[in-house]
């Protein structure tokens, strides 16, 4: 922004609440959780649902576990009507889940909505007028606060002479001053008095009031003031639940919520995803998950969060962003060399631990697996990538798990390979680049047949006769040693092939199996001091021992 646009705009005024205690507080239990995204969220898609997706979605929320959900705005159009008249007349509402309906404090709109709840069994009115100095000035030509008062007084009225006309639904009542954090506290506090004193609310039987971000106009500590200053002056505070609904303009409505919830809120509205006006609504999947990262029960069910996001993505036409926390397809994946040798460790140390220990894997906050995401997408490969990551995918994607000093020769050469790609490297592309580069290479020296002879030589040891070409030119060369590998290298020995002292040797069966089940890896230092590492796979895990030494012993001269 030029410098001489920051002349129109001013810092938003504190809150004079010297003696404040939120920041001493912690989230110990979860609020009350409602959906809104049947109706503030699906306001704001470009192409609104139509009637069959929105019974699609309210199932799905219905099945991670809200139990308030606000499924529109039934005066609005018909479409909105006839969708909460299915619900009610297609008993589709279980018995524990209440229906919010969102209404403005206009007499006739209120009497429609109640045409639209009759046979629910519990329903949450939801009513609300625009009560910020900006929103009196501008849309409503300089009004007084006295007249903005009127509206919500009058809308609580209507509601409450309307709730015997329909006998055998439990209704209660939501007030929200719209863009909240944008009016007077003081005035704030007594319309929402204002209302309570009308429809006379009890501990059992409290008012909800909804204390909306419908603007992020401050800091997160100045929206978790405003929530504590009207939690401690609010005269009957038992008689209401104080509710969240933070929008994300700023791009700090989960922190708002967070610290509006260590302010005294009870109860916190938000969308699937942040979808909302704007920069949208808050995203309840995100809040809920940051609480059951620190151990936190909060009733919703995301432990298959990819099938939520399917469904989320066809029936509104939005996209899940790729970094969106916890959804996105790549919040779990480590490009980083160092990233992805830390995760690699976390897993291996985990694996030791067994899987009731308490998380810890570095980068990773939750287990992947909690929210249906697999472990195979969490490394990728590019050239930014390391040793650890391609040893990871080798590891649980291939079944080979390297010796640990094979890592830096076999990681340098992959994502070698991504950057003169200039590009990431699939799973399978890093399991073909291993196997073409590090396993089986028969380039000068080939092994076409080895026979293993028991009793060759003295007690202990055994022969071999190993048929090679070399160059072209086929022979069969013996040896004798302590075992399969040992004899081999003696029988290049006896060829004055020996050039090299064989320092490590690791062997395993390939996880999974397969049609060659056993790998080995053998490391050879030549008399010059290089040194590389050789795989060898076959369904003998002897054979794949002598073959990783021919690797090595090919690769030594590449």
């Amino acid at each position: 922004m030029k410098r001489e646009s920051i002349a129109k705009y001013r810092p938003f005024p504190k809150v004079d609440l010297p003696d404040r205690t939120w920041p001493d507080q912690e989230l110990t239990a979860a609020p009350q959780w409602c959906s809104v995204d049947l109706r503030d969220g699906n306001q704001s898609l470009p192409v609104p649902m139509s009637v069959e997706e929105k019974l699609e979605m309210f199932d799905m929320l219905v099945g991670v576990g809200f139990k308030e959900i606000e499924v529109g705005f039934p005066s609005a159009s018909d479409t909105e009507f006839e969708f909460l008249r299915r619900l009610i007349e297609e008993n589709r509402v279980p018995a524990d889940v209440t229906l919010q309906v969102l209404v403005q404090t206009r007499q006739h709109l209120i009497a429609r909505t109640f045409e639209a709840i009759k046979g629910a069994k519990q329903v949450i009115v939801h009513i609300y007028n625009s009560t910020s100095t900006l929103q009196r000035r501008v849309t409503f030509s300089d009004a007084s606060q006295e007249s903005i008062k009127q509206i919500a007084l009058d809308g609580t009225r209507w509601v409450k002479e309307l709730v015997p006309t329909v006998p055998g639904t439990e209704v209660r009542l939501q007030y929200s001053p719209e863009s909240f954090s944008d009016t007077e506290l003081a005035f704030a506090l007594e319309v929402c008095e204002g209302v309570m004193e009308i429809w006379q609310p009890t501990e059992e039987n409290p008012i909800i009031l909804n204390l909306p971000a419908t603007v992020e106009w401050s800091t997160p500590n100045v929206h978790a003031d405003q929530i504590e200053w009207m939690c401690r002056h609010l005269k009957n505070r038992k008689a209401a639940i104080i509710s969240l609904h933070t929008h994300n303009d700023r791009g700090t409505g989960v922190a708002a919520t967070e610290l509006g919830l260590m302010a005294g809120a009870d109860r916190v509205e938000g969308t699937l995803f942040g979808n909302g006006e704007r920069t949208g609504n808050l995203d309840v999947v995100i809040v809920a998950l940051n609480m059951n990262s620190h151990g936190i029960a909060t009733g919703l069910d995301f432990s298959n969060l990819s099938q939520l996001r399917e469904v989320y993505e066809r029936t509104t036409r939005m996209v899940v962003p790729e970094r969106q926390p916890y959804a996105g397809e790549l919040v779990f994946t480590a490009f980083s060399g160092s990233h992805q040798d830390a995760i690699k460790k976390g897993f291996d140390r985990r694996a030791q631990e067994g899987n009731d220990a308490q998380w810890g894997v570095p980068y990773l906050t939750i287990d992947p697996v909690d929210i249906g995401r697999s472990y195979e997408s969490i490394v990728r490969i590019n050239s930014q990538s390391g040793k650890g990551g391609v040893a990871y995918i080798l590891d649980k994607d291939h079944g080979f798990d390297l010796p640990k000093t094979m890592h830096p020769q076999v990681g340098k050469r992959i994502y070698d390979l991504a950057d003169e790609e200039g590009r990431e490297l699939t799973v399978e592309e890093v399991g073909k680049a291993f196997a073409r580069e590090f396993l089986n290479v028969q380039t000068e020296l080939i092994l076409e047949d080895y026979e293993l002879e028991h009793h060759a030589g003295e007690r202990n040891e055994v022969g071999c006769a190993a048929k090679v070409s070399r160059q072209g030119e086929s022979l069969t060369i013996r040896g004798l040693g302590n075992g399969p590998i040992n004899a081999f290298v003696h029988g290049l020995e006896q060829q004055g092939w020996k050039d090299f002292t064989l320092t490590d040797y690791r062997s395993h069966a390939i996880k999974d199996g397969s049609g060659a089940d056993a790998a080995a890896y053998v490391q050879l230092r030549k008399d010059d001091g290089q040194i590389v590492w050789g795989a060898g796979m076959d369904s003998s895990i002897e054979i794949a021992g002598v073959k990783a030494l021919v690797c090595a012993w090919n690769l030594l001269r590449s």
